[in-house]
């Protein structure tokens, strides 16, 4: 896929399916498809192979479709096969979905109320992996956990840093300052983390653009004034824990902010389901998450 047709696609209707989950994550997810750890025994690999052929059948699926305009990968996703194709091949080439990097290599220990990511030592090979693999462009996360402005300000600022380095490598960065939903001051980190991106925007020269991940916030359409920058792209809104009726009720509330959601997409999805079952609770799934993403806002 050319980078103006991935530039269209995501531009378009449809949302970003986050399929992403990590090894620290990928036993968690296994277990709420229906896979115990017992099934692979403490045998990484084998954990991996599992959590590949979710992601597999869930990718090959008939439902995974149009409505979906880009998909996040796992570097071992992307390093990996879907019926004899590299997997952000088959999603680009089969399915016209644009397919995206997680880059990030885990959070640091809290401090001044955030978690920082850790220093990526493999940023620069994993780059030029994704590039070589035909992918569009990258994610990665951090997380905000208290209304700590100096905190805040910092994750902005490691994140517009390493977005510069991406941008450097002909990516197109999904910068992702995470607020957690249990957060007592949720609102005021709201605040202090919209005023730090509008300040770090107003920075970037016009030829660099950047998308962002946010959490659904307190006050609806919060973001208004970000999502309409000229150098965003597009917003698009994690599910962060809600359950996927709730994540869907406060995206609609947001006007042009579409959704990039992971455990919220595949809560319904069960190991042992069979191919129509499993069929039709995908497509249940995204087509909720797609309604919101494209509806006339709402009050709530």
């Amino acid at each position: 896929m050319d980078t103006q047709t991935a530039l269209e696609r995501i531009s378009g209707k449809g949302f970003i399916a986050a399929l992403d989950q990590s090894g620290g994550s990928s036993p968690k997810a296994l277990a709420a498809y229906g896979v115990e750890e017992s099934a692979w025994g403490g045998d990484q690999e084998q954990m991996f192979e599992m959590i590949h052929g979710m992601r597999t059948r869930i990718i090959v699926d008939d439902a995974f479709d149009q409505r979906i305009c880009g998909a996040i990968l796992f570097e071992r996703t992307m390093n990996s096969e879907v019926e004899g194709m590299p997997t952000a091949q088959y999603l680009s080439e089969k399915k016209n979905i644009v397919p995206f990097l997680k880059v990030d290599e885990g959070l640091q220990d809290e401090a001044n109320g955030v978690q920082l990511m850790k220093e990526m030592k493999g940023l620069t090979e994993r780059l030029a992996s994704a590039n070589q693999h035909g992918i569009f462009g990258t994610k990665m996360r951090s997380v905000i956990q208290s209304a700590n402005a100096e905190g805040i300000s910092a994750i902005v600022a490691q994140q517009f840093e390493v977005g510069g380095v991406i941008i450097d490598a002909g990516l197109m960065p999904i910068l992702e300052p995470e607020v957690n939903i249990k957060s007592a001051d949720k609102a005021a980190c709201e605040e202090i983390l919209r005023d730090e991106l509008i300040k770090a925007l107003d920075t970037l020269p016009e030829d660099r653009h950047v998308m962002l991940k946010l959490t659904l916030p307190e006050a609806a359409n919060f973001y208004k004034d970000v999502i309409n920058h000229p150098r965003v792209l597009r917003v698009v809104a994690l599910s962060g824990g809600y359950s996927r009726d709730e994540a869907n009720t406060k995206l609609t509330a947001n006007a042009d902010m579409t959704a990039s959601f992971s455990r919220a997409l595949v809560q319904d999805l069960r190991s042992d389901q069979s191919a129509e079952e499993f069929t039709a609770a995908l497509d249940s799934a995204i087509d909720s998450i797609y309604q919101a993403s494209t509806a006339e806002v709402v009050s709530v």
